[in-house]
Parts: C-alpha cells; sequence; structure tokens
C-alpha cells in the first residue's frame, strides 16, 4: 500500500483529532456555548502546537522525523503570520493522522498521555 503525502495526514488528524476532543467534550457539559468554547480551545493551533512540544520526548526516531517533514511543509499565505506555531500545529495533526492510518493503538497511547493535559471545563 502507498503512504500518504504528509498533508494528507495532516488533513485527516485534524479530522481526528477534532472528533475524539467533541467525543470527550460531550461528556464534560450540556451547556452548547460551553461545548464550542472548549472545542476550539483543544483545537486550535496553539494548543496543538503546547501538546506536539509536550509530546516530544514520548516520541519515537521515526514519529520524530514525521514531525520533523511534516514542519517543513510549505505554508499557505494566509497562515504566513503565525508560521512557527501553525508548522507545528501542521506537524501535530500529521502524526494524529500517520497513527490513525498505521498505528491505532499508538495513537490510543499517545491520547492516554495527552488525556491529563486536557482542560475539558
Amino acid at each position: 500500500m502507498e503512504e500518504m503525502n504528509l498533508r494528507n495526514y495532516a488533513y485527516l488528524g485534524d479530522a481526528v483529532w477534532e472528533l475524539y476532543i467533541r467525543e470527550k467534550t460531550v461528556k464534560a457539559t450540556n451547556n452548547a456555548k460551553k461545548l464550542h468554547q472548549i472545542t476550539t480551545n483543544l483545537v486550535k493551533t496553539s494548543c496543538q502546537c503546547e501538546l506536539l512540544h509536550f509530546l516530544e520526548p514520548n516520541l519515537t526516531e521515526e514519529e520524530l522525523e514525521l514531525t520533523r517533514r511534516a514542519r517543513n511543509l510549505p505554508i499557505p499565505v494566509g497562515r504566513r503570520n503565525m508560521q512557527t506555531e501553525y508548522r507545528q500545529a501542521t506537524a501535530f495533526e500529521a502524526l494524529i493522522g500517520w497513527w490513525h492510518e498505521n498505528k491505532k493503538e499508538r495513537l490510543n497511547e499517545i491520547l492516554n498521555i495527552l488525556e491529563p493535559e486536557l482542560k475539558f471545563d
């Protein structure tokens, strides 16, 4: 099977991450405004950047290499003002997408590491 390109892994990872966050958030509150607020805080670029930094000591050489390559993807013009954060978030999403497609057990392990860091209130 041919491997996806990193941008596609990031695209998939974005959806997987948002679904994971939404599944957790709906268990935390019934308030629609709060649901939206919690979700947007946990899927935004700055949060993903922080989570990647938190995860780095737990990553394998292969995962670190994938992260490095994803950080070097070209940046859309509209995102250039926050280039560093955007690159980190793209790398985070690419990892999530890659794990989702290739190593679901590892994805679950990583989500368990991240969960205590996430604020669902």
